[in-house]
């Protein structure tokens, strides 16, 4: 199948002279390989690094908050630095971004708390009508009440649920049960870690990924990818997704082109995209079960990993982009949108009240 192709947006060279950049992540200063804790998570920032060196910007590097506790003398910030180590860390950036006054790459930090917070996308989800497996939430701190207990999905060995923070990402410390018991015990060790639960049925089938960038101000839905899975009932782990051990289950990522659910799944993705406008781009993740003739919402990853060997570089591909015309295309729509590329609205920022 053909998938349409996107063309990709070039920076003026007048804005890349003016323009001062910090690029923040956590490995924005790793010198290569993978990282023993986050695996190939350092090799995705040092290739952002690089693509945002190689188009000609005045880049400055820094890998932690602090960096930004006193406003630093740059024009944008592209900030990657979201699994900060602490609950809802994913708004900490954006939020130091705003208190300075700095423009950044992304969603506002409403909005990334709100996608970052598993149980509240599913309520944006739902009320839009997009199909959405039952869950609960149990908060740290507050009761935990078997009676709000999703059903968990059938099996020989009883009900099967997977429990993870509500927060996670990659799959960081997600875990399956098939009793209350197990369950509870689940619950007990992430609220242990600092971090609220989310309980929700196992859904067989394979993840639909649905990467999205914005295009003159619209969000355009870029070429799927399919997690497809040789045993659908595998729970893939953090570890998995980060090549730190061997598949023990293999899966591998192909392109997404079923004539049937495409249509169906871009639709869901354009509803649910517009309770997270504008944030510049992002990840829509759905669960399908052909067997089954269903698919339902799983989550939402706004400033999702954007690495060449991950979704978005697959995406982009197909697309008709290079990594570095994927990059480019994202931080012109970013830098357009907050005026940066016109040098008399750059030279006079609004100012932000107190």
């Amino acid at each position: 199948m053909t998938h349409p192709q996107i063309t990709p947006r070039a920076i003026p060279e007048e804005a890349k002279r003016r323009l001062r950049l910090l690029f923040i992540a956590k490995h924005a200063q790793w010198a290569g390989g993978l990282h023993p804790d986050d695996g190939n998570h350092a090799l995705y920032h040092v290739e952002v690094r690089d693509i945002l060196r190689g188009l000609g910007f005045d880049l400055l590097l820094a890998d932690r908050y602090e960096a930004l506790f006193d406003r630093p003398d740059v024009d944008f910030v592209f900030t990657l630095l979201n699994r900060g180590g602490f609950l809802n860390s994913e708004m900490m950036g954006p939020l130091l971004c705003t208190r300075a006054g700095i423009p950044f790459l992304g969603a506002s930090p409403i909005l990334r708390g709100l996608a970052d917070d598993k149980h509240l996308t599913k309520l944006c989800a739902a009320a839009r009508g997009i199909p959405t497996a039952p869950w609960a939430v149990y908060r740290r701190g507050a009761p935990v009440d078997p009676a709000r207990c999703p059903e968990g999905q059938p099996t020989p060995e009883g009900p099967r649920l997977v429990i993870k923070p509500n927060a996670s990402s990659a799959s960081w410390g997600v875990q399956d049960a098939y009793d209350w018991a197990g369950v509870e015990a689940a619950i007990a060790g992430i609220h242990a870690q600092g971090h609220d639960a989310i309980v929700e049925p196992f859904l067989d089938g394979s993840d639909v990924e649905v990467p999205v960038i914005t295009i003159d101000g619209e969000p355009v839905v870029m070429p799927m990818m399919l997690f497809e899975q040789a045993d659908p009932t595998h729970l893939r782990t953090y570890y998995e997704k980060r090549d730190l051990v061997e598949r023990a289950h293999k899966y591998r990522l192909v392109p997404f082109d079923d004539a049937e659910w495409m249509p169906v799944i871009a639709e869901h993705t354009r509803r649910i995209a517009e309770d997270y406008r504008p944030f510049d781009y992002g990840r829509f993740e759905f669960r399908l079960d052909r067997e089954g003739g269903r698919v339902q919402f799983l989550e939402v990853n706004l400033q999702a990993n954007l690495w060449s060997q991950k979704v978005y570089g697959r995406s982009a591909e197909l697309a008709g982009l290079t990594q570095a015309e994927l990059i480019e295309t994202i931080l012109y729509e970013s830098l357009r949108r907050h005026g940066l590329l016109d040098p008399a609205a750059a030279a006079s920022p609004a100012e932000i009240p107190a």
